[in-house]
């Protein structure tokens, strides 16, 4: 017997609820996601959409990443609250900065992953995490960033464009009906980045609604960073 994998569905992990503590003193709230039997592959550090429009760590392309890919992909998935955010997880110090103080949420997240000896971590960033992982990621070790419905409303011409001299990767997921950056103008205004890979996503929409677009958005993350799990299955044992 087997189950569908889709929708809500939470496959076995093994989960820890997590702080991370900010170079400014404060302590946000998070969740880390393991293989349940072996030891993770690579790291996923996911950065969650506009807190002042909803976003927050279980966001729902996020919460499936952390309830899906650690046993589908042996991935390990970190998720946190930035500052001033809620989730039933609770609610993390601090106030939403328009995304200048959250470079610091940014290094804590990555900080806690290098503390606990996570191998290979990437930034999964989705609409404003998109925007954190451009402006902050070239600062961290990480190997590198996942662009989720990029709005490049934050991250300057200057900011994308000093990726050029990075050597660490650059995948960027552009929705075809995104209510703010479509392929055409994203493939214009990536263009400063020669080793960038632009992912058109045909019917994608910014909020990646329904199981087909999720499965899309999780197994092109998994290329990206664990080729070898691909294809994703889309049943698992019933207990």
């Amino acid at each position: 017997m087997t189950i569908e994998i889709r929708g809500p569905i939470e496959l076995p992990a093994r989960r820890e609820q997590i702080e991370l503590k900010t170079a400014d003193d404060l302590t946000l709230v998070g969740e880390l996601a393991l293989p349940e039997a072996s030891d993770p592959v690579a790291t996923l550090v996911t950065l969650h959409p506009l807190p002042t429009a909803g976003g927050f760590m279980d966001s729902h392309i996020l919460r499936k990443a952390a309830a899906r890919l650690p046993a589908l992909a042996d991935l390990a998935v970190l998720r946190f609250n930035t500052r001033g955010t809620t989730s039933p997880r609770g609610t993390s110090d601090g106030a939403f900065d328009g995304g200048a103080a959250e470079q610091f949420d940014v290094a804590a997240a990555v900080d806690f992953v290098k503390d606990r000896g996570l191998p290979r971590p990437w930034l999964l960033g989705w609409s404003f995490g998109t925007e954190l992982a451009l402006k902050y990621g070239r600062d961290h070790e990480v190997e590198g960033i996942i662009l989720l419905s990029p709005p490049l409303h934050r991250a300057t011409p200057e900011e994308v464009a000093a990726w050029r001299s990075s050597d660490k990767q650059v995948v960027i997921l552009v929705p075809e009906l995104d209510d703010y950056l479509r392929p055409p103008e994203a493939a214009e205004r990536f263009s400063a980045i020669p080793h960038a890979v632009l992912i058109p996503v045909d019917g994608g929409k910014h909020l990646w609604v329904g199981e087909s677009q999720t499965r899309r958005v999780l197994t092109e993350v998994v290329a990206a960073v664990n080729p070898a799990a691909l294809p994703l299955p889309t049943q698992w044992p019933a207990d």
